[in-house]
Order: structure tokens, then sequence, then C-alpha cells
């Protein structure tokens, strides 16, 4: 069967601690990415540096009603019991999430493309974009080309990681000739393929979503 979906919702809880399987422990706090404009309801979520203004990126079929909503990253501090503390943290993005309402979330499921069915999947697979710079965003599907500056190795969107000496994000990116919005952050340890879930409330309402870029397993304890 297809890849289960966890609950999220520990994830995005400042203070949640986790052990990985090599024995790095990691505490959860959240970095804020300001409000992401979505002028269609449409949402993409993919790597930017090789997606934006290519064309190829498609929306999910869950759409939201426009508006500006508010992006987050769950940034997981990542330390070694049994090795010396190094000279400045270690910080990865676990999750990033788009929220869309602050309500409780009852259930998740994933993010599909148009062409994408469940029923598809083998056992433990999912669907998800690719990453090969390191990097992912959310944007609303009507700006995609609204970028044009972001060419080769230059415009807002390399700055907002060269300036910040690559720091994890989120980054809220504008264009200056558009005045169009995307949401960066760099894609837990790097490369790679990753889902993106969406959370609904007991009646069906979206909630957010989520982008896991599988730093994190399910936690040994989560905080009350």
């Amino acid at each position: 069967m297809p890849m289960p979906a966890r609950d999220h919702t520990w994830l995005f809880t400042p203070g949640s601690t986790f052990t990985d399987d090599t024995g790095t422990t990691g505490r959860i706090h959240l970095a804020s990415g300001g409000e992401l404009s979505l002028p269609t309801g449409r949402i993409v979520a993919c790597d930017p540096f090789v997606c934006l203004g290519e064309g190829d990126a498609e929306p999910f079929t869950v759409t939201v009603e426009p508006g500006r909503y508010r992006v987050d990253a769950a940034v997981a501090t990542l330390t070694r019991p049994d090795r010396p503390a190094p000279d400045s943290p270690h910080h990865r993005v676990a999750a990033a999430r788009l929220v869309i309402r602050d309500e409780p979330t009852a259930t998740w499921e994933i993010a599909l493309l148009p062409d994408q069915d469940p029923a598809d999947l083998g056992p433990d697979e999912f669907y998800g974009y690719g990453v090969d710079a390191g990097t992912g965003c959310f944007y609303d599907a009507s700006v995609d080309g609204a970028f044009p500056e972001c060419v080769e190795d230059e415009g807002p969107l390399w700055d907002a990681f060269d300036h910040t000496t690559w720091a994890p994000g989120p980054h809220l990116v504008t264009s200056p000739s558009s005045g169009a919005t995307l949401a960066a952050f760099t894609s837990g340890w790097g490369d790679g393929c990753y889902p993106t879930w969406i959370g609904r409330t007991a009646t069906g309402e979206v909630t957010c979503f989520v982008t896991d870029f599988f730093v994190a397993p399910e936690p040994a304890r989560t905080p009350e």
C-alpha cells in the first residue's frame, strides 16, 4: 500500500524532540516566512531553482480561496550526544507548511497533481517533487513566469539565500518587476524526492499543506 500519512502536528509544535537511527537528536523550533500571496489559490510546490519559470510545475488538484497565507518551517537543531558540541548550531528544515486556517488537523492526505492516482502506488511509495538544488518552495500557479529576474546565477531568489549565508528559511521572495511572491526554504538533507501532505479539519476543510523532508522520524516523545 502507499506510504501511510503520519500526523505532522507534533512536528510543528515548538520543543518537540526526536532521535533518529544514527543517534542524532533533534529539537524543533518554528521559523516564520511571512505571508504568501495566492491570487488564484492554485498551489505549486517544487524546487524553485529547477522549476521556476520553466512552465513544468503543475498545481495540486486541491485548491483554496485566493488570499494571503502564513508560511512557516519546522526547523530541527541537530546534535550528537556522543560527539563534541559544534561551533555553531546544525539546523535542518524538517518540514515546511503553508497554513490555510488555524484549526486542528484531523486527517491527512497526499497532495496530488492532475495525472496522479494513489491506487497506482506500490508499497510505501508516494508522490512528491524532485529536488536537485537543495531547496523547495510554495507559490501560486499564476506567478510561475513572474520572476524574469531569476535567471542563471542572479535575481531575488539567489539573493535570498546568498545574503543569509544559505540560512534554512523560509525566505519570502518578491519579484521587483511583478510583485509576485514565493516562499522558499532548504530541503532537509538536500536533494531527493519529497511528498506534500494536505491537512483537513474533522469537517473536511483544508488546514494546511506540509512538505515533509524526512529529517525527523516519528518521535519517541511528543510534548503535552
